[in-house]
């Protein structure tokens, strides 16, 4: 019977194969990437995809603290007995060491942390759709410390039950402010002026609020709702509605119209 760890595995690969073998959408980071190291002993990391390479390999995405996403080349992990085959799983904090200057380095070793609950069921959705995000949106190379502790905060938050469409609005939302895209909420860039919880705005990606006209093809969303996701205030019912609308919209526009495969399958479970 395949262990709790194989079933992971083929889940990752279940649902993220597509987005492995399919071209990538041009990553939102703009940032230069830095000089590769040629060897890094003890990174904390997380794995966000693997898929088979040769007999016994795999290639693995891996998102580090302070070098970003990476590729390695883990060998031998699928053979039966190897130590990577039962460490190499999504959502558990790893310290990891690989060398190589090339886009794809080699995996030397990966051991597990530990101190994190595991997620499960609907969280554990969610959190393929955070990995998905990273692999689609971020450009490898390009370091992210903040952005890999919110990734760590919100993986937290869904393992002890916080409400999934609140902790995604979140890290959306960080994940853009940390990829330089964002574009500011709270101040109309018509008139310069500080948005009004009682206006009616739609949120340019490239420039950022402006006073909504009397026909848009944009979502529609009131001034409340850009103060509250500032604030990262989702209790009102309104704003969590249009938040979830908005940032649809602008990960959308970032992502060049590519899909989200995790968001379908959530959105079809839980209209997220």
């Amino acid at each position: 019977m395949p262990s709790r760890d194989d079933a992971l595995i083929d889940n990752d690969n279940d649902a993220h194969s597509a987005a492995s073998h399919a071209p990538h959408a041009t990553p939102v980071s703009k940032r230069r990437a830095p000089a590769r190291e040629g060897r890094v002993a003890g990174q904390p990391g997380f794995v966000l995809h693997s898929y088979p390479y040769k007999e016994t390999s795999l290639i693995v995405d891996l998102f580090t603290r302070d070098h970003g996403r990476i590729g390695v080349v883990a060998k031998g992990a699928k053979r039966p007995h190897s130590k990577l085959r039962g460490v190499l799983q999504t959502f558990q904090p790893l310290s990891v060491s690989f060398s190589g200057k090339s886009e794809l380095r080699t995996l030397i070793d990966a051991e597990w942390v530990g101190g994190m609950l595991p997620i499960e069921k609907t969280a554990l959705l969610c959190g393929f759709y955070l990995n998905e995000l990273l692999v689609k949106l971020l450009a490898r190379d390009d370091p992210h410390p903040a952005l890999f502790n919110h990734y760590v905060s919100t993986l937290n938050e869904l393992a002890h039950g916080e409400p999934a469409p609140i902790a995604l609005r979140k890290f959306e939302r960080a994940l853009l402010k940390e990829t330089g895209v964002a574009a500011d909420l709270t101040r109309c860039t018509t008139t310069r002026a500080p948005v009004e919880p009682e206006g009616l705005y739609v949120v340019d990606p490239e420039r950022g609020a402006r006073t909504a006209q009397a026909v848009e093809s944009w979502p529609v969303v009131s001034g409340k709702t850009l103060v509250d996701m500032e604030r990262e205030d989702y209790a009102d019912p309104q704003t969590k509605a249009q938040s979830k609308q908005l940032m649809r919209f602008l990960l959308a526009y970032q992502l060049g119209g590519a899909p989200l495969n995790t968001r379908q399958i959530l959105i079809d479970l839980m209209q997220l």
